[in-house]
């Protein structure tokens, strides 16, 4: 179970200056009184971007300066023990930090890991802390292995897992103007078009996160690594439309040769007897592909973790 929240009054802020928030945090271990079947542990520190990724155009981020790391543990530290929480202090897991990572529009800041290579080697002083490294999306296979490896062991993914599923979904939406727009008894979904006009239609979403002209905006909409389209997949229309989209391949699975086009990955798997052409299978494949690459980073630090 994990717990992330931002203290009150507390502004987004790094590094931290003052011990209150370190203090705040080392009174949830009395506050928390949950029926849990072991001991909950605890990830500390408050350089937690805002979610969604970055508003503006970013080329570079610096990743969080050995001093700022250091103090963050010794003042939620001191906290703890001020409280008398010595055995709550190491069930301490992990600090949030910035790595030098993130994620925008159309952009990825990818890890750097000579940059973040003080960083790295400061946590190995503590036996019983970790990493925790935020807006790792999109980043590649590699680096996330090097992250890993870097001892930013615990890597928060967001919106690229719902971009997967967007990805997905407009793939079949392409297919089904491929394939069943001929057949008239069957009802197209429009699926694309109605997120356009829902998103244009409570823009509240989106407004703050994407720029440029009429074409950028109607771009971005749809394509954005932001992926704020995640925000309107509950929005009945559009639960309507999606409906109607996985009913029309339910009936009337698509051919191998449009899997191939569209969704060839997932093609090769319904071809190994992996998958089948559900369209709820294919959708769920797709988002695999993402988590996999999580996973076989994630092998990594069963092998530091061994040879520390």
């Amino acid at each position: 179970m994990i717990f992330a929240m931002n203290m009150a009054a507390c502004p987004w802020s790094w590094p931290l200056k003052e011990p209150p928030s370190s203090a705040r945090f080392a009174k949830l271990p009395t506050l928390i009184a949950l029926p849990i079947l072991a001991p909950p542990v605890y990830v500390i520190g408050t350089e937690v971007p805002p979610p969604g990724g970055a508003k503006e155009k970013l080329e570079r981020i610096s990743p969080t300066r050995v001093p700022e790391a250091r103090q963050a543990i010794d003042f939620t530290q001191q906290a703890f023990f001020a409280l008398d929480l010595h055995a709550a202090w190491q069930r301490v897991i992990a600090l949030v930090v910035q790595p030098g990572v993130e994620f925008g529009d159309d952009t990825v800041i990818p890890y750097r890991r000579h940059e973040a290579a003080g960083l790295a080697k400061f946590i190995e002083q503590y036996d019983h802390l970790v990493y925790e490294a935020h807006s790792t999306d999109y980043q590649s296979p590699e680096a996330l292995r090097e992250l890993v490896e870097d001892h930013f062991a615990i890597l928060k993914v967001g919106p690229w897992l719902t971009f997967a599923f967007r990805e997905a979904v407009f793939a079949l939406a392409r297919m089904e103007e491929e394939w069943l727009a001929p057949k008239r008894a069957v009802k197209l979904s429009r699926l694309i078009e109605v997120l356009e006009q829902v998103m244009c239609a409570k823009p509240q979403h989106w407004r703050k996160h994407y720029h440029g002209d009429e074409a950028d905006l109607m771009f971005a909409r749809k394509y954005s690594y932001s992926d704020r389209i995640r925000y309107y997949w509950n929005e009945p229309e559009v639960v309507t439309s999606l409906q109607i989209l996985l009913a029309n391949f339910s009936s009337n699975p698509a051919p191998l040769t449009l899997l191939s086009q569209y969704l060839p990955v997932q093609c090769a798997a319904v071809q190994e007897g992996r998958i089948t052409k559900k369209p709820e299978d294919l959708i769920h494949h797709k988002i695999q592909e993402v988590l996999k690459i999580y996973s076989n980073a994630s092998v990594v630090w069963g092998n530091v973790a061994q040879s520390s």
